[in-house]
C-alpha cells in the first residue's frame, strides 16, 4: 500500500505559533444542537460550510505576522470525525484560510456502542500539551469559543506553561449570562498570569488586540475590519 501526505514544519521566520479549535470558531457547527451539528458533520460539502466574517483575513494575519513574511504555523483541533478530514481541508482552501496540520481527536462509530464520540475535553488538553512540547522554544496563541471548555481549556495551558501563552481569544457563541460571567473570571485569573484572555463575537475586537500585542500587522486588521463591515451591509 502506498499514501501520500504532507509536511508541516515551522520556517526559521516564524516568531509563534497559533492553535486554533475549529467547530463554531472557525467555522458555524452548533455544537449545542446535536441534530443540526450531525447534519452539517456528515451532510454538507466544503461549498456549504460558512466561515465566520473575518476569519480568513485574521488567520492570514496570524500566519504572515507583524512584519508580513514570517511564516507562523497555524494547527487546528477538531471534535469532528475523521471522515470530514479532506471536507475541512477543502474548505481552507476555498476560503484562504492559512494551511496547517489538523489535529481530529476523536473516532465516531459503532465500535464504541454509540454513534457519538466520547467527550473530548482531555484529548484537546493532551494534544495542545503535545504541540508546545513539540515546540519547546516557541510561544503561541490559543484561539477557540465559548460553547464548550475551550477557556477551562486554554487556561490551565496557560498556568502549566507560564510566559509561553501570548493571547487568548475566544469567540462568544454563548447567549448565557451566567456563561459570559464565567469566562469573565476567567479573564481575570489570565491577566494574573501576565495573558489577555479576550471575549468577543466580532473579529475585528481580536484583530485590534492582536495588532496592539504585535501579533499581526496593520494591513491585516484593516482587511478584518473590511471583512466585517462588508457583512453588516449585506
Amino acid at each position: 500500500a502506498t499514501t501520500t501526505g504532507e509536511f508541516f514544519t515551522p520556517t526559521h521566520t516564524a516568531s509563534y505559533g497559533v492553535i486554533s479549535d475549529i467547530d463554531d470558531t472557525v467555522v458555524y457547527t452548533g455544537v449545542a444542537n446535536t441534530l443540526k451539528m450531525m447534519w452539517r458533520l456528515f451532510a454538507q460539502g466544503a461549498d456549504s460550510r460558512v466561515v465566520f466574517d473575518g476569519v480568513p483575513e485574521l488567520y492570514q494575519g496570524f500566519y504572515e505576522g507583524s512584519e508580513g513574511n514570517q511564516g507562523n504555523p497555524l494547527i487546528y483541533v477538531s471534535r469532528g470525525p475523521w471522515s470530514i478530514y479532506q471536507v475541512l481541508v477543502e474548505m481552507f482552501r476555498l476560503h484562504c484560510i492559512p494551511n496547517g496540520p489538523i489535529l481530529i481527536l476523536r473516532e465516531w462509530g459503532m465500535k464504541r456502542g454509540s454513534l457519538l464520540p466520547r467527550r473530548a475535553r482531555d484529548h484537546k488538553l493532551d494534544a495542545i500539551r503535545h504541540v508546545l512540547e513539540l515546540y519547546h522554544s516557541m510561544d503561541f496563541v490559543l484561539v477557540g469559543d465559548s460553547g464548550q471548555h475551550d477557556p477551562e481549556v486554554y487556561n490551565r495551558v496557560l498556568q502549566e506553561y507560564p510566559g509561553r501563552i501570548l493571547a487568548i481569544y475566544i469567540r462568544d457563541v454563548s447567549a448565557d449570562p451566567e456563561r459570559s460571567d464565567a469566562i469573565a473570571r476567567l479573564a481575570e485569573e489570565a491577566r494574573d498570569h501576565g495573558c489577555d484572555l479576550v471575549l468577543s463575537d466580532d473579529n475585528r475586537v481580536l484583530a485590534e488586540h492582536a495588532a496592539q500585542r504585535g501579533l499581526i500587522s496593520e494591513k491585516a486588521l484593516a482587511a478584518v475590519q473590511r471583512s466585517e463591515a462588508a457583512s453588516s451591509t449585506d
